[in-house]
């Protein structure tokens, strides 16, 4: 008797089993969080292109395949060593020039969804600007795995149905989203074949244009017409008026190496405060996964999110120099407020949660790419522009309406960004680690996590992006992940830490990791999370 043809999206794809990666090894590599994404990198590395051209492609593919992380209307950040010089790349939208106070008066707090909430785009600007001063690929050579997955269509990944399904009943009623991406009046579910004609067709006309029609030709002009149609802010001026940064990182030496993040208005800096914090707290010498190591991790990184929520905003509005978060004597100072016998309360505000890709790529001759890319909260505003395929981001609700903050909401400014690129340079000059941790908040405490692991402790990229993390929440409040372990969580509260044991379906809140690290042969060991869809592959 045959057997009917399967339909993937019957499978049941939960599993009651524990799952474990082998690291990936290669002379290339590209890790992102799904799968197809990582191999549009890989195709442009077959093709002979670097680790820029393959970071571009697999970006371009995410807006397809990873809907609910980014879109076509995303933000964006890189760090990248071109060979011999480290940069970093602020792709970060601004406010439109009527988002004034008064636009806003009456709110306790900025939207968190509709044109309200939408800043101006930078995703594209980012592909344009890195690709123009480091690629070597054509630009429509690199479209051409998200332009087939958008056209031809391609099977949703298990965690993005997932995703998909829990933003539906908060964003049908967005504008142009259930045209978008409720198809037959529904959201996609794990197998089914997704189709996105109209976002094809905008990704050919910013190939066509090196990104003009999306910030001053036809798809400028349809974003302003839905804008105004539904009482947005955004006009031609604010798009026009858009340009991606190249920055000089910060950086903070740890375990002999120095970890580098963009300065603010990210918050990769809380990164750097609580490795200085740990280093000047002799962290290190008991075990990682020990209470010791946690308790003093955890404490370390709840005065780094208090500084983080107190200062950090667009640098031009920041009323101190970011650098002076770094200085060794304040972290020594910051350091003799911990206890190692309970858990403090500093002030500070937990950031809302988010939905994030993040991809790393390394080339044969060096070259290495942290990039990421994001539409904030899951889909964005759940505003789609309807025709085009553009999903646009919500980073306007990260704005603050305390007109004594630095990150009060105002023209032309800048909102304060989750979303961080991380990098290590080994202590002789040369490139050793790409790294990123995705989900909102989770990142910069990712970030340390990630780096203490594989600095200070030497495990592998893998085991790192395996092992069960926790978060800082708020106050005392601490989230931490089930395969923490019973007595390390009793040890926690003991210390007076108030620990929620968050369920294994709630992964997403502590984020999706990659990593790449670089030999001193020049090859890589790669490690991909599976809390989402990630992988490594290597070439």
């Amino acid at each position: 008797m045959n057997r009917p043809a399967l339909n993937l999206s019957a499978l049941d794809y939960r599993s009651s089993y524990p799952m474990a990666r082998p690291p990936v090894f290669g002379r290339s590599m590209v890790a992102t969080s799904q799968p197809l994404a990582a191999q549009a990198g890989l195709a442009m590395l077959a093709k002979g292109g670097n680790a820029v051209d393959a970071a571009i492609a697999t970006a371009m593919a995410l807006t397809v395949v990873e809907p609910s992380g980014c879109g076509l209307g995303s933000d964006a950040f890189a760090i990248l060593w071109d060979g011999t010089q480290l940069h970093g790349l602020n792709a970060s939208g601004r406010a439109p020039a009527d988002w004034t106070t008064e636009r806003f008066a009456g709110r306790s707090a900025m939207p968190e969804r509709g044109w309200d909430a939408v800043t101006v785009p930078g995703a594209v600007s980012a592909w344009i600007a890195l690709w123009r001063r480091f690629g070597t690929l054509p630009l429509a050579t690199l479209a051409e795995p998200a332009l087939r997955f958008a056209r031809e269509g391609f099977p949703v990944s298990v965690q993005v149905s997932r995703l998909w399904a829990n933003a539906a009943p908060l964003l049908g009623r967005q504008p142009g989203f259930a045209e978008a991406f409720l198809p037959n009046g529904r959201p996609l579910a794990a197998g089914e074949i997704f189709r996105n004609p109209d976002l094809a067709a905008s990704l050919e006309a910013i190939v066509a244009t090196e990104g003009e029609a999306f910030y001053r030709g036809a798809l400028a002009e349809r974003m302003v017409a839905h804008a105004k149609a539904c009482g947005g802010a955004m006009r031609l001026d604010d798009l026009a008026a858009h340009r991606a940064d190249f920055v000089d990182t910060l950086s903070q030496p740890y375990a002999g190496a120095v970890v580098h993040e963009l300065p603010p208005n990210g918050q990769g800096i809380a990164t750097l405060i609580t490795l200085g914090i740990l280093d000047a707290l002799g962290v290190g010498a008991a075990p990682v996964d020990s209470l010791e190591t946690t308790h003093l991790m955890i404490e370390a990184t709840k005065l780094a999110l208090a500084d983080l929520d107190h200062y950090v905003a667009d640098p031009d509005a920041m009323t101190i120099d970011p650098r002076s978060l770094l200085d060794p004597a304040y972290l020594a100072e910051r350091a003799r407020e911990v206890s190692a016998s309970e858990a403090r309360l500093p002030s500070f505000k937990g950031p809302k949660p988010g939905g994030t890709v993040y991809l790393s790529a390394a080339d044969a001759n060096g070259m290495m790419v942290s990039f990421i890319q994001s539409n904030y909260m899951g889909f964005g505003s759940g505003v789609v522009v309807p025709g085009t395929g553009i999903s646009l981001q919500n980073r306007g609700t990260s704005f603050t309406l305390d007109p004594a903050h630095p990150n009060c909401v105002a023209p032309g400014k800048r909102p304060f960004h989750t979303i961080i690129p991380g990098f290590v340079m080994d202590g002789g000059g040369a490139p050793l680690m790409s790294f990123g941790v995705m989900g909102g908040p989770m990142q910069a405490q990712g970030h340390t996590q990630m780096v203490l692991r594989t600095l200070k402790y030497g495990q592998s990229p893998q085991a790192a992006a395996d092992a069960p993390r926790w978060r800082v929440v708020q106050g005392r409040k601490v989230a931490v992940e089930p395969g923490l372990g019973a007595e390390l969580i009793e040890g926690l509260a003991k210390l007076g830490h108030e620990i929620v044991v968050e369920p294994p379906e709630a992964v997403f809140a502590f984020g999706g990791a990659q990593l790449v690290l670089r030999g001193a042969d020049g090859a890589y060991v790669g490690g991909s999370d599976s809390r989402k869809d990630g992988q490594a592959v290597a070439f």
